[in-house]
């Protein structure tokens, strides 16, 4: 019985030895008979050495100053240990104790990373500032390292923090310039290929390849620090004291497009981006459609005036402030029986203005409308811009045209309602808008300078003088805008009241109170757009928008050294003022 199982397990034996034999023999024939070239290549593969060299983010610069810095990378240090050697020295628990003293991290989640015995590598603190960093290395703690890093800067903090946006944690920009300047700003990472020695250190006289970094460019803004300054700080001032839940407002130069100065409220700190709600994201001058109420009567105007379907001087039926049109009643806050139509302007009648856009009829309303880019984007520079709203004409009500002609069922950006003003400002040239105005690399070379471009002329310069004349007017003894006015200048503008849609109907609470206007009348410079969301108690253009708007330019007119009017009625911004222009 014990025979056979004696010989199955002698065969058994042998057969394994001889597969091990046969194994070595293989194996020694590969080695001396496989191919050299292979072998050599293997060898210099194991002994090769890269490393990517890193690179600068370009800066954000504001446009009057090149000191003037809005956005660089700053050089830190990220603090790393040795999880093995500290496990092994017992030294993880006094090593946390002493760094704890220097560094703001997590006590229980540091520690657990540096217990990990399988790793050589656990981060303890990253991005800290290059002082902070010389006190940790002058404790001379064993296992603990130092990495160059960098981190992106924002000096000003929250100042034209929706135009800047900022850098996400991989070092790519996310929202505002950081985001659509990504390919200027990021640069080119550079290599260093080379040999390693019998220690695996780099044998630097045979390194094979040096490709340097190159430095991302610097991108220049049209922003002037100082206008922005002047709106953030009157803009935050106007909120507070008028309960308003957002704002938004620009500055643009007439005669090319240059936005000056731009304002979205709420806003954040793109230093402490990580913890900004969306709506705080938002770019609200830019990104937010909504109905212009009053402010829309400049686009009526100047396309009835240019049509010639009117002249200032037509006199029209206002119903003592009450019309029936196609089975709805539109009302004026104040009951007039006749205006003329540069009255009709300046009480902002809505009637009057609805019969206006009648005689006009829709094909031509639309047309113009479209003309001034109503329903399109402008194609500022900037990410997150919105269209608007005009439906195809074809799909208009019968109603539409005297509603649409007053604000009513027509949506715009706040950027597309100030280019509309410019317009008028500028001979009726709508005007590119754009904030990026030249592009310069890290060596130099110019890659981009941004020159003004003419989108349309939707009115003849004709109609856009005597617009300039009506919108005067406006703000003038009499008008809805006289809050506005700036001393010793002319200002022409238009306010508006626009009840806010509210579950799908117009609000009797919640309004959008604006003020749109250009100074100095007999040479526009500048053009300026100023919107409150849900002010209160006070809730109109004329009383929320418009003082602030004169604000604003009576230092932005001196700053620039703009040339004074020399027929400037002397500022009325006292007492109430009594609007017509809600629907």
């Amino acid at each position: 019985m014990t025979e056979p199982r004696g010989s199955t397990r002698f065969f058994i034996i042998v057969a394994l030895l001889g597969a091990a034999m046969v194994g070595l023999v293989v194996r020694l024939v590969v080695l001396h008979l496989g191919s050299p070239e292979q072998d050599r290549a293997t060898a210099k593969k194991q002994r090769i050495f890269k490393q990517t060299l890193s690179v600068q983010r370009g800066r954000i610069l504001e446009s009057s100053s090149s000191t003037g810095i809005l956005a660089l990378n700053l050089g830190v240090k990220d603090i790393w240990g040795d999880p093995g050697l500290l496990v092994a020295s017992n030294r993880v628990e006094a090593t946390v104790a002493r760094l704890r003293t220097l560094l703001d991290f997590d006590v229980p989640e540091v520690t657990a990373r540096l217990c990990r015995t399988n790793s050589r590598f656990a981060y303890i603190a990253r991005y800290i500032p290059e002082e902070r960093a010389s006190l940790v290395a002058s404790l001379k703690l064993p296992g603990i390292h130092m990495d160059d890093s960098s981190i992106r800067s924002y000096p000003q903090a929250g100042m034209l923090c929706h135009v800047l946006g900022s850098v996400n944690t991989e070092g790519v920009g996310s929202g505002g310039i950081e985001q659509l300047m990504e390919k200027f700003l990021k640069g080119s990472a550079g290599l260093i290929e080379s040999r390693l020695d019998g220690r695996r250190r780099e044998m630097v006289d045979r390194r094979r390849e040096e490709i340097p970094s190159k430095d991302g460019a610097d991108v220049t803004l049209t922003i002037d620090q100082n206008l922005q300054y002047i709106m953030e700080k009157a803009i935050d001032g106007a909120m507070e004291r008028n309960r308003a839940k957002a704002a938004f407002a620009i500055i643009q130069r007439v005669r090319t497009g240059e936005i000056l100065a731009i304002v979205s409220r709420p806003g954040f700190d793109p230093n402490q981006y990580r913890v900004a709600a969306d709506p705080q994201k938002l770019n609200r001058a830019i990104g937010l459609i909504y109905d212009p109420g009053s402010t829309f009567k400049v686009a009526t105007f100047a396309a009835a005036l240019d049509a010639g379907v009117v002249k200032p001087d037509t006199i029209f039926d206002t119903e003592n402030g009450r019309w029936l049109h196609c089975g709805k009643i539109l009302r004026d806050y104040h009951a007039y029986p006749r205006l003329s139509a540069a009255d009709v302007f300046k009480k902002s009648s809505n009637i009057g203005t609805a019969k206006i856009g009648t005689l006009l009829g829709a094909e031509r309303l639309d047309r113009y409308l479209r003309g001034f880019r109503i329903g399109s984007k402008l194609g500022i520079d900037l990410p997150g811009e919105e269209a608007g709203i005009l439906r195809p004409v074809s799909k208009w009500a019968p109603i539409s045209v005297s509603r649409i002609s007053i604000g009513q069922g027509v949506s715009v950006t706040g950027l597309q309602m100030l280019g509309v003003v410019c317009a008028i400002a500028n001979d009726g040239a709508v005007m590119k808008p754009y904030v990026v105005k030249e592009i310069v690399a890290s060596d130099g070379t110019v890659l981009l300078r941004r020159q003004p471009e003419v989108l349309g002329k939707p009115i003849r310069p004709e109609t856009a003088k005597v617009m300039r004349t009506l919108m005067a007017r406006v703000c003038e003894e009499g008008g809805t805008g006289t809050k506005a006015a700036v001393e010793g200048y002319r200002v022409a503008g238009k306010t508006g009241t626009a009840q806010k849609v509210v579950g799908g109907h117009y609000s009797e609470t919640d309004y959008m109170a604006s003020f749109a206007g250009f100074l100095p009348l007999e040479n526009p410079e500048i053009g300026m757009i100023v919107v409150f969301d849900t002010p209160q108690p006070l809730h109109t253009g004329g009383a929320v928008a418009a003082p602030v708007f004169g604000e604003i330019a009576e230092q932005a007119v001196r700053y620039m050294g703009l040339i004074p009017s020399e027929d400037a009625p002397p500022p009325r911004r006292q007492g109430a003022v009594e609007s017509n222009e809600t629907f």
